[in-house]
């Protein structure tokens, strides 16, 4: 064990990719910590559970944040910064892949039935959007053809854990109320001065007032590049919410031309696409991302090309505003 590894953690996945949620809770007595808040139990013994987390998932190019099974159950976590309504969609992929590991020994077309941990999926979110203090998601609300009683169906809950929700949760697993006050302070700090400056703030302070000490200590340069890539995302993505452009952007010109300029709204989605394109994704994994069809991205796509592996926004968006100026 390295010293930089504590009794019971996981390797992690340490680059900007990774998040601070699925890092810090990829230790197993805090991920213990966090059931037994969820589920009320209060299990001590870490060796009751294992984690399963599917680390190379190809669905949707990404991995599942957690996942583990105790008490002959299959517990599925997701963190999310953003509402995503296609959650149970996405567990239905990662359940479908843990089943399929945890079977592949097993002949299921024999007579015998082959007995399966019952599944659990639940969503922790701290966005900035407004979320009730629980809800449920349910796949059956994407059926194209409502049914009373669906052939399949999968429930996600959603625990909003911001400050003033769910604070018994929380107070139950201190690695998440302290998790949480991290968070709190980067958005905050990040409201008057830079995201770099916010984080160094946010992580000095935490140590040195005992919240996630040790995890800061041992993790500071991972957990600061997680977030200040995962607040950036989180900000470029709520832009693009609220600023959704009109029907027919991909029609092969640059609908955002004012004035000479790119406007704001077409920077914010050229700005995402880029981000994605640093991280190696597909033009059709972004387009699935972005919630866009694949012509809606192609442009920016085919602009950006040139630029890598960098893909500087900027020039990107110079070089539309050329393209589509000799339209």
């Amino acid at each position: 064990m390295s010293k930089k590894q504590s009794a019971g953690e996981n390797p992690a996945n340490r680059n900007y990719k990774d998040t601070v949620f699925r890092m810090l809770f990829q230790d197993r007595g805090r991920l213990l910590g966090l059931y037994n808040a969820v589920s009320g139990r209060n299990y001590t013994d870490q060796k009751e559970l294992e984690i399963v987390t599917l680390e190379n998932a190809v669905y949707m190019g990404m991995k599942n944040d957690l996942a583990f099974l105790i008490d002959l159950s299959l517990y599925l976590f997701e963190h999310q910064s953003t509402i995503n309504k296609n959650m149970p969609l996405r567990f239905l992929q990662y359940v479908s892949a843990e089943y399929e590991k945890l079977v592949a020994s097993k002949d299921i077309y024999r007579d015998k039935q082959i007995q399966i941990p019952t599944p659990h999926f639940i969503v922790f979110y701290n966005g900035a959007a407004f979320c009730p203090e629980q809800s449920e998601l349910r796949l059956s609300d994407a059926f194209l053809t409502k049914e009373e009683r669906p052939e399949l169906e999968l429930r996600v809950k959603v625990f909003n854990i911001n400050g003033g929700y769910n604070e018994e949760l929380k107070a139950q697993c201190l690695a998440l109320k302290e998790y949480m006050q991290y968070v709190t302070r980067v958005r905050r700090y990040a409201e008057s001065m830079s995201l770099e400056e916010a984080v160094d703030r946010a992580v000095e302070e935490c140590i040195r007032e005992n919240v996630l000490r040790e995890f800061l200590q041992l993790n500071r340069a991972e957990v600061k590049k997680m977030s200040i890539y995962e607040y950036d995302d989180e900000a470029v993505k709520q832009a693009l919410r609220e600023d959704a452009y009109e029907e027919g952007k991909a029609s092969g010109k640059l609908e955002g031309k004012i004035e000479g300029k790119i406007e704001g709204k077409i920077e914010t989605l050229v700005t995402l696409v880029c981000r994605k394109m640093r991280m190696d994704q597909t033009l059709e994994k972004i387009a699935e991302d972005l919630a866009e069809e694949v012509s809606s991205i192609e442009p920016i796509y085919k602009a950006a090309g040139e630029f890598g592996p960098e893909y500087d926004a900027k020039l990107v968006c110079e070089k539309m505003l050329k393209n589509s100026q000799r339209g």
